[in-house]
């Protein structure tokens, strides 16, 4: 439980959400852990994982049940699901609830934003980058499929904005008939007409990305060689080491400025400390996705959303990069300081609120006209 009791704890500490509209849940559906079955101490369901009709029946009753018990504007979020079954189970009730995926949409969002300010930095165009992915699961595909729609937002037909995303999985570059396999329809959008690479290193030298984003969890795999490269081939590289916790990091903060001389733009999933370099200090960005499902979740309980759509969390991205002031622009930053998460929540959670009111997603009434005016009166305070 401490993983949705988490979550709903930054739901109301961020964002102000009442912790009695506020309910952690866990689907217990079995392990297929030797050890843990085994062990007289176990409190979870004490048998080997449920799959396939009857994992989809018990999925289906559950979100039945909270409609029913709830409401149809009950937002249900959904957390840690495996790959297959995040993005089936979210095809499935996208259209048909208020849900959304944190591990697939709330990433996608927060590192966008995150582009989207270093564009800022690299002054470069978003549909004129090429992006690298370490990785090729749910988080690696959330972010390179919202990063085709904001290219196409710039005017980019899909089919070239796909062309400017690449994505390295375990057996190497995602490439059109790749001998080694492994490519599930969710991959083969961003399979191109290449020749196979094994390795990441060599698939920088070829690709020739301005961005690198790394989401496998590999620990370093941003190497002082593909570092190095990243230098030589981009006046301004963008290196988004996103795993976490920091035992997992592609690369430190001080890796990526060493080895880059200071001319990355990094942003990390875990903290890192400011570095020293040449006289310079170099302050680390944080692309938590704090930053963005407690205002989400804000807006579409307010406002009673229908579905909350890829489009919400587009709009998300694009609230979030324009809350980075010059000031923190100046110093490397491609997100707002933490210690301003409340503000940025409410703020994103007004513009989401007009977002859903003018794509017809809201059903609350009557719309609000001070946006703003009506998060905040809505918000959980403490003071009495």
């Amino acid at each position: 439980m401490g993983i949705p009791v988490g979550k709903l704890c930054l739901y109301t500490a961020c964002a102000g959400v009442t912790p009695r509209h506020c309910l952690p849940i866990t689907l217990d559906v079995g392990t297929n852990n030797e050890v843990y079955l085994n062990d007289p101490l176990y409190i979870g369901l004490r048998q080997k994982r449920i799959v396939g009709k009857q994992y989809e029946d018990f999925l289906e009753e559950f979100m039945q049940a909270v409609v029913k018990r709830y409401g149809q504007y009950t937002l249900i979020q959904f957390e840690d699901f495996g790959n297959h079954n995040a993005f089936q189970l979210l095809e499935k009730y996208r259209n048909n609830y208020c849900t959304f995926n944190d591990d697939i949409q709330g990433t996608a969002s927060v590192t966008v934003a995150g582009i989207l300010a270093s564009c800022r930095l690299t002054n470069m165009k978003l549909s004129e980058n090429t992006f690298l992915f370490q990785g090729a699961g749910e988080a690696a595909l959330g972010i390179a499929n919202l990063l085709v729609a904001a290219m196409e937002g710039e005017g980019v037909a899909k089919e070239k904005a796909i062309k400017r995303v690449w994505l390295v999985d375990s057996k190497g570059l995602i490439v059109k008939d790749r001998p080694k396999g492994g490519l599930t329809p969710l991959k083969s959008v961003f399979a191109h007409e290449h020749t196979p690479i094994d390795t990441l290193e060599q698939a920088v030298k070829e690709v020739k990305p301005t961005a690198i984003i790394g989401v496998a969890a590999v620990p370093g795999a941003f190497s002082a060689e593909v570092l190095r490269t990243m230098a030589d081939l981009n006046k301004t590289p963008i290196v988004f080491a996103l795993s976490n916790p920091t035992s997992k990091a592609e690369c430190t903060a001080e890796q990526a400025y060493t080895t880059t001389e200071g001319r990355c733009v990094f942003a990390s999933g875990s903290p890192f400390d400011p570095v020293s370099l040449n006289g310079r200090t170099f302050y680390p960005s944080q692309g938590n996705n704090a930053y963005i499902f407690p205002g989400v979740g804000l807006a579409a309980a307010l406002c009673q959303a229908k579905h909350i759509t890829d489009g919400v969390f587009l709009a998300a991205a694009k609230s979030l990069s324009g809350m980075v002031d010059d000031a923190d622009i100046k110093k490397g930053l491609v997100y707002p300081p933490l210690t301003k998460i409340r503000e940025v929540s409410i703020q994103l959670a007004a513009d989401l609120t007009k977002y859903l009111y003018d794509e017809k997603l809201a059903t609350h009434t009557p719309e609000p006209e001070d946006k703003l005016a009506f998060i905040r009166s809505q918000l959980y305070s403490t003071d009495y």
